[in-house]
């Protein structure tokens, strides 16, 4: 059996429920942040989701430089600050620069660190520093049981709190594949596995100036990692899709993650 990590009042691994992380690619705006994450508490609520809310502060890793980055640092963590405050849900985000671990630590529940940079060893041994879960997004360029020397980095640090989440791996020019056997190698290192089903249909660079991407198939993925076995599945959502600053093409719409987590329940409830 997995660990048992917690973010917040959410337990993932072992045996408890399916976990989901979802919410905002970048914040957009404090209104926008905060009323998906009002209508995110309320579906959880609705259909006892075990949630974690998920939205970035900045995205320092974009396609183009002209590209929207966010708040940063110090106004983004206001605003989740205020989303913990005003619906209680334990919040993830990700870092990109170790100066910004201390900071984020103290309003985040969960830290991640970010799949182009799972190799930077100062930015790994400062997450592991923090003491907090670490939700480690296997690089696009890495076997799964590369996983394993990220593992040790962290675990030297005297921190067993880690998450592992599949999101793809680079097939050829501008696109990813999604590998189910990865979720199986990495449960095998003893730590929660999530899939991230709407990173996992990008095409990285396939838009000249941005990333593109085939957000219709990632509730099919969503159903084969569930199936395969996971412990939870990582969704980027937004009301209107189409309108989002970053990965537009891959965010499911917020209309349909009711139904999409009615599935991927009865599917867990199936193989569990």
């Amino acid at each position: 059996m997995t660990k048992v990590v917690k973010a917040g009042q959410v337990k993932i691994g072992g045996r408890n429920p399916l976990v989901l992380m979802a919410g905002l690619c970048v914040i957009e705006s404090r209104k926008i942040c905060l009323d998906l994450a009002d209508r995110l508490a309320q579906l959880a609520a609705k259909e006892d989701i075990a949630l974690i809310f998920k939205a970035s502060y900045d995205k320092a890793n974009r396609t183009s430089h002209t590209a929207f980055r966010g708040p940063g640092l110090m106004k983004g963590l206001e605003i989740l600050a205020e989303v913990k405050a005003r619906y209680g849900l334990p919040l993830l985000t990700d870092v990109h620069h170790e100066s910004e671990v201390p900071h984020a630590a103290e309003v985040a529940d969960m830290l991640q660190l970010p799949a182009f940079l799972c190799r930077q060893t100062d930015l790994v041994l400062a997450l592991g520093e923090s003491g907090k879960p670490v939700n480690i997004k296997k690089g696009q360029f890495l076997a799964p049981e590369d996983m394993r020397n990220i593992i040790a980095k962290v675990e030297s640090t005297g921190n067993r709190k880690m998450v592992l989440t599949e999101r793809g791996a680079s097939f050829g020019y501008n696109n990813l594949v999604a590998d189910m056997r990865s979720l199986l190698i990495m449960r095998e290192m003893g730590y929660p596995v999530v899939f991230d089903a709407t990173h996992s249909v990008q095409r990285p660079g396939g838009a000249g100036s941005r990333t593109g991407g085939d957000g219709r198939w990632a509730p099919a993925l969503a159903r084969a990692a569930v199936a395969t076995g996971c412990d939870g599945v990582f969704i980027e959502t937004h009301v209107h899709p189409a309108q989002a600053l970053s990965d537009k093409d891959n965010a499911i719409a917020l209309s349909g993650i009711a139904k999409l987590w009615k599935q991927l329940r009865a599917i867990d409830d199936i193989v569990s």
